[in-house]
């Protein structure tokens, strides 16, 4: 039973990651917390390392956290929580920084109807170069208009 309920709370934490993603995105980084996001939509700067990635390090701290409480307190549903986050955010590094991005230059060449649109959706994102107009959507709930062959 126990696994069964380790399972369910793994996968429901990476999904409730999805709508976190969506929410912190369009109401936090793109709201008062824009002074750290900005630097993802202008490139103006000559590091590898971007203040936006300072949300990546929060919820890999938080990640951290579910996991140290299981370990010391021994509070097992923390454990599913902290890998089920840390799961959500490597996807979320392959797709957004490596796939769309190209922080590290691998999946140049995927060309499914599924990479062109998580691109397309992206790039739309990021025509607004300001803090307000730009879509808002998850990483892996992105809407079929840009589906297209």
């Amino acid at each position: 039973m126990q696994t069964t309920l380790w399972i369910l709370i793994f996968f429901g934490t990476f999904f409730i990651m999805e709508f976190m993603a969506w929410f912190t995105h369009k109401y936090v980084m793109h709201g008062f917390l824009w002074h750290i996001h900005a630097d993802h939509h202008k490139k103006n700067h000559d590091s590898w390392f971007e203040r936006n990635d300072l949300f990546f390090i929060f919820y890999a701290a938080v990640s951290i956290c579910c996991t140290v409480i299981w370990s010391e307190y021994n509070i097992w549903f923390a454990l599913p929580i902290g890998v089920g986050i840390f799961c959500y955010g490597l996807a979320y590094f392959m797709v957004h920084d490596i796939f769309i991005h190209q922080r590290f230059k691998i999946f140049k060449t995927a060309n499914s109807i599924y990479a062109k649109g998580i691109r397309r959706a992206h790039k739309i994102h990021h025509k607004h170069l300001g803090k307000n107009d730009g879509e808002n959507f998850g990483m892996l709930i992105v809407p079929l208009k840009y589906f297209k062959k």
